[in-house]
């Protein structure tokens, strides 16, 4: 359940209250406690200090600052926005005792019974995720399975076997380096790096509506994707942070599909950008033939979606690694 306001009205329409749903529970100020209680807002204010100070509930586990948006007192159609304390349901149910209110009872009746409807809808939601993930897991698996098939019928099946472990050498070696801790950290090419534009990416993805048929594809969650793109153009006293392209080209298909910006679509649309990124740096093909062939980059991009946060630094070698090592996967 994320960031979902409703209005509460009570029954006897002299309570109207916009509330807000986040982290699995509700939150309100104190002038909209007050509204709700029809208590002065410091009359709230004194109950919610002396609920602290009596050591009912902890403030910093109760308490969150959200922005508040209103209207701007002295300049016409302007709005200021400002920090504010709001207050879960524990707060509010303290507080409704503390005052014992009629229309308290009525919202905490309300409020617990929405809670409950999102709380089930968060749990079928996340019941689908995670179907979609061990689906991305069984791929990833069955791919392996079939290369390792594929090597092994293709020594069987020839009178020199070791013409075709020759053939696979440099993809073993790949495997190998990864077992042993040897991935490259480093990229092999350094030079002036070209960053599509925000209007870039977004010009991709528009592009990739009609191929997925989703009425939430690219839908964004945040306004994290921005971070995402712009995160592979730091630098520390003029020097890049990733300074070959690969290394610029792995941070930003990890940050992508890691960051989770849109509703939908995410791996395919850090693919996408991945794809955008090398092609503007040049490097998307090597003497005609793509960098990266469909089932590496798909691999890849499941690897990082099913990878764990203290994986990060394996997973990023990984991709340049298999970047370096481009003429395997031709």
């Amino acid at each position: 359940m994320e960031n979902k306001i409703e209005i509460y009205q009570s029954k006897d329409g002299n309570s109207i209250v916009e509330v807000k749903f986040e982290k699995e529970t509700v939150w309100l100020n104190q002038e909209q406690l007050g509204m709700l209680f029809d208590r002065d807002r410091t009359v709230i204010g004194r109950h919610i200090q002396n609920i602290f100070n009596e050591g009912e509930l902890n403030k910093d586990e109760v308490c969150a600052k959200f922005a508040h948006t209103t209207q701007h007192g002295a300049i016409k159609d302007k709005t200021q926005t400002k920090m504010l304390d709001y207050y879960n349901l524990d707060v509010i149910i303290s507080v409704g005792y503390r005052v014992k209110s009629i229309s308290g009872t009525q919202f905490r009746i309300w409020a617990t019974k929405r809670l409950k409807d999102y709380l089930v809808e968060g749990y079928i939601v996340n019941e689908k995720r995670l179907a979609q993930k061990n689906r991305e897991i069984k791929v990833l698996r069955d791919g392996i399975s079939i290369l390792n098939r594929a090597v092994a019928v293709q020594i069987k099946n020839t009178e020199n076997g070791n013409e075709w472990l020759s053939i696979f050498s440099k993809g073993l070696k790949l495997l190998d380096d990864y077992d042993h801790k040897n991935l490259d950290e480093k990229g092999k090419t350094i030079k002036e790096t070209i960053y599509p534009e925000y209007d870039d990416y977004l010009k991709i993805i528009k592009e990739m509506y009609s191929n997925f048929k989703s009425d939430i594809f690219a839908l964004p969650k945040d306004n994290s994707f921005k971070s995402s793109i712009n995160q592979i153009r730091q630098n520390f006293d003029g020097v890049d942070c990733y300074p070959s392209i690969e290394e610029k080209a792995a941070n930003l298909l990890y940050f992508v599909v890691k960051n989770h910006s849109f509703i939908d679509g995410n791996k395919r649309i850090a693919a996408a950008c991945f794809l955008l990124f090398l092609e503007k740096n040049n490097m998307l093909k090597n003497d005609n033939n793509t960098i990266i062939s469909n089932e590496a980059l798909a691999s890849l991009t499941l690897y990082i979606a099913i990878s764990k946060s203290d994986e990060a630094d394996t997973v990023k070698k990984m991709i340049v690694s298999v970047l370096n090592r481009s003429e395997i996967y031709e």
